[in-house]
């Protein structure tokens, strides 16, 4: 394992439910369509932080 993968914090899907301020569905709709990268541990899903920031960022440039 790098530093750099030691370092990827990662979210729950309710804590990016708060972030997004969205709903649990939204969220696995977003994974499904592949707007957002996670991963799956041991069947629990989570997505990394920096995925988010990413999604969101992708957001901002569409709507610009």
């Amino acid at each position: 394992m790098t530093a750099a993968t030691a370092t990827v914090e990662l979210l729950t899907v309710p804590e990016v439910m708060a972030r997004l301020k969205v709903g649990r569905s939204k969220v696995y709709d977003l994974i499904r369509s592949r707007r957002l990268v996670s991963i799956k541990i041991d069947g629990a899903r989570r997505i990394p932080a920096v995925a988010v920031r990413d999604f969101v960022l992708g957001q901002i440039e569409e709507a610009a």
